[in-house]
C-alpha cells in the first residue's frame, strides 16, 4: 500500500473506561471495513479520575460515592453490558474490586508505543481485558509487569522503571493537552491529528470517517489546511 492510503489514528483512552473497550472493538471493525486504507493506531493516555490514589480506591465505594445508590450503579452496569456483548466483550463489573489510579498503566502503553505499534495495540486489548473481563487490578505493579511480558516487552525493563519517576511528566503533559485540545471524554479518535470522532461511534460511522480522511489525504487536501 502507498503511504498516500495510509492514516495515522490517534485514540484518547483510559484503560478503565467501559466505552473505551467498546470503541477499541468497534474500530478495529471499522478498520476492516475501511478496504485498502493502512491504518495505524498511536494509545494516547486520558485519565478519568486521576485524584485517585496510587494504590486505588475500593470499587464499590468509589461508585457508590459517584452514583448514589447501588440501584444506580446497576443500571448503568446494565446499559452497557448488552452494548459490551454484542461486540465480544464479557464485561464482568462485579469482578472488578478497586477502582485504580491509572497513571501507570498510561505509562506502560507509552513504552509499549516505543517497542512497536503492534506491542502497544496488544498491551492495550490486554488491559482491558484484565480490568473488565477479569477484574485485576490494573494499577499492580505485579499486573503491568505480567500484561507487559505478554505483549511482548522486555519485562524486567518495565519492572525497574514502574517505581521511578519515568515518563510521569510526560504522561501527564500528553493529559493535559487533550485538555486543552477539548477532549473532556473518552474515547476520542484523532484521524491524521486533524479531525476528531468523539465518542465510542459504530464501526460504520468510523469506517467512513477514515476511508473519507484517507481520500483528503490521498488528493493533497490536509496539507493545504494544515
Amino acid at each position: 500500500m502507498s503511504e498516500a492510503n495510509a492514516i495515522t489514528v490517534d485514540v484518547v483512552s483510559d484503560v478503565v473506561c467501559p466505552w473505551c473497550f467498546i470503541g477499541q472493538k468497534r474500530l478495529d471493525k471499522a478498520i476492516a471495513a475501511a478496504g485498502d486504507v493502512e491504518v495505524h493506531i498511536r494509545w494516547r493516555p486520558f485519565q478519568l479520575d486521576p485524584t485517585i490514589p496510587p494504590q486505588g480506591k475500593d470499587r464499590h465505594d468509589y461508585m457508590l460515592a459517584k452514583f448514589g445508590s447501588d440501584e444506580r450503579i446497576r443500571e448503568i452496569h446494565a446499559r452497557i453490558e448488552p452494548l459490551g456483548e454484542a461486540e465480544g466483550i464479557s464485561f464482568a463489573f462485579d469482578a472488578i474490586k478497586v477502582a485504580p489510579n491509572t497513571l501507570d498503566a498510561h505509562r506502560l502503553i507509552r513504552w509499549a508505543g516505543a517497542a512497536g505499534e503492534d506491542v502497544q495495540n496488544r498491551l492495550v486489548r490486554h488491559l482491558f481485558q484484565l480490568n473488565f473481563e477479569e477484574g485485576a487490578n490494573i494499577g499492580d505493579h505485579t499486573v503491568l509487569v505480567e500484561a507487559a511480558r505478554e505483549a511482548g516487552m522486555d519485562a524486567a525493563v518495565v519492572e525497574t522503571l514502574l517505581p521511578s519517576d519515568a515518563d510521569v511528566e510526560a504522561v501527564r503533559t500528553e493529559i493535559a493537552t487533550a485538555s486543552r485540545m477539548g477532549i473532556t471524554g473518552v474515547p476520542c479518535f484523532l484521524l491524521e491529528d486533524k479531525y476528531a470522532v468523539m465518542g465510542a461511534q459504530d464501526a460504520d460511522t468510523l469506517a467512513d470517517a477514515i476511508r473519507q480522511v484517507a481520500a483528503a489525504k490521498a488528493r493533497g487536501e490536509l496539507e493545504k489546511t494544515g
